[in-house]
């Protein structure tokens, strides 16, 4: 039996922060990026709140959510006794505000009315997912808490609170939203449902991505972005991911690469790899290359993956995105010499399973080896 779950009512557009309008008497508690306080973004926010609710604002939060911020987050939230929460930011500040909820509900023996997930980047799709990953800073590893009610009960998608990003988190995020679709469409759980927003999130990133890092002031395609990277969310949120995200988590841990990019890094070599070693993700891949219009329908599907493969470095290039961990200013010996730390942690990772084949560790060692140099 296959199972599709869109638990998050989505509202999009310039004016979809008018949502807040509707709280009243509540104790609310905001979690947002450390730079947030002050600006204009987060004013902008706080006047559509109604006077009538006592808001609490937590702006530890910290790139790749470190477990002693969290707990700090906690801390605040048994103060508060929060009825709603509203995680406000990249996808670590709400990732961060997930997994406060996850403490501070299990030690208050609460439930919230309401957690409402505003991004303000496009590229996690953590505002309708059920997973937030936390660093254990100590062992270097990401650790995922899943569980199906730490899914968002509201989103909003404002595309203008995006365009003031820096180029490179547009980037980055962006081929994370590239990096969602691409293994969502093969992993083991895909169905006809998550193909179809999967392929459109292909299909939109790899048309318009960077024009939109060129062009940040264009509404419309922000808009467009936005909305595919909150599509591409739901689709691997039911399918399930593979060992790009795996490794892609442990180069974060590791060498603190931006999750989009270290996906980025990896991605056209899991790609060439799952090509090789399924003929149904072979197949998949190139339908949706021709679906996007990246190649004829006369190509065959080896040189059909080519094209992908040669788009996707060709926008790291534009994008001057670092395809290497040596470029990105990582040392080649400590690389080296974590190999067999990244290639084990990534087999423990939650988002390992679900690749349309496993991969044995030297195949891995072969992929890691590649994003060194």
């Amino acid at each position: 039996m296959e199972e599709f779950q869109i638990p998050t009512k989505v509202f999009s557009g310039v004016d979809s922060l008018d949502w807040l309008k509707r709280l009243r008497n509540k104790h609310i508690l905001m979690v947002c990026d450390s730079f947030l306080p002050g600006t204009p973004t987060l004013k902008g926010i706080r006047q559509r709140i109604d006077q009538s609710n006592q808001v609490s604002v937590f702006s530890d939060v910290k790139p790749d959510p470190p477990l002693d911020s969290i707990m700090a987050g906690v801390s605040q939230f048994n103060e508060v006794k929060p009825d709603v929460m509203i995680g406000i930011g990249g996808g670590s500040a709400i990732d961060t505000g997930k997994a406060i909820r996850f403490f501070g509900e299990k030690i208050n023996h609460s439930h919230l009315e309401n957690f409402v997930a505003i991004p303000t980047t496009s590229g996690t799709g953590s505002e309708v997912t059920n997973i937030a990953v936390v660093s254990d800073t100590k062992n270097k590893t990401k650790v995922p808490l899943s569980e199906q009610y730490l899914t968002p009960d509201v989103a909003l998608l404002d595309p203008q609170l995006v365009m003031t990003a820096p180029k490179s988190v547009t980037a980055y995020s962006g081929l994370d939203v590239l990096t969602h679709s691409l293994e969502a469409l093969v992993s083991k759980g895909a169905n006809t449902i998550t193909d179809a927003l999967a392929e459109k999130g292909i299909d939109v990133i790899t048309h318009d991505l960077v024009d939109c890092y060129k062009h940040g002031d264009d509404v419309e395609k922000r808009k467009t972005i936005h909305e595919i990277s909150c599509g591409a969310g739901m689709a691997f949120t039911n399918a399930g991911l593979g060992f790009c995200h795996a490794m892609a988590h442990q180069l974060g841990a590791n060498f603190h690469v931006p999750h989009g990019l270290a996906c980025a890094m990896l991605l056209p070599h899991v790609v060439a790899y799952n090509a090789k070693h399924s003929d149904l993700a072979l197949h998949k891949y190139a339908a949706a290359i021709r679906k996007a219009g990246l190649a004829s329908h006369g190509l065959s599907d080896r040189l059909t993956i080519q094209r992908l493969l040669s788009r996707i470095r060709q926008m790291m290039i534009q994008m001057d995105c670092p395809q290497t961990l040596r470029a990105f200013g990582v040392d080649v010996k400590d690389a080296e010499a974590k190999t067999q730390v990244v290639i084990e942690d990534a087999k423990l990772d939650a988002t390992f399973p679900g690749n349309p084949v496993i991969p044995s560790d030297d195949d891995l060692k072969a992929i890691y080896r590649k994003v060194i140099r």
